[in-house]
């Protein structure tokens, strides 16, 4: 049996989280192959819409970043 690996979807503020992603990836960090970070104009931006959306298609878990 193998180990459950939960999808995560990750929606980063572009002025805030984003800026943080994009330095730890200057940084050389590696995220997990499971997190997927979508890059968004502000946090504000993400509508419940979006959020279920994600969760139809098959995500696991949501993560809205500012």
């Amino acid at each position: 049996m193998t180990e459950f690996e939960p999808q995560i979807l990750a929606f980063a503020c572009h002025y805030c989280a984003y800026a943080a992603a994009d330095l730890a990836g200057s940084m050389r960090l590696q995220y997990p192959p499971n997190v997927k970070v979508v890059h968004v104009p502000c946090s504000g931006r993400v509508d419940i819409i979006h959020i279920l959306r994600a969760f139809e298609r098959g995500v696991d878990g949501v993560f809205v970043a500012g």
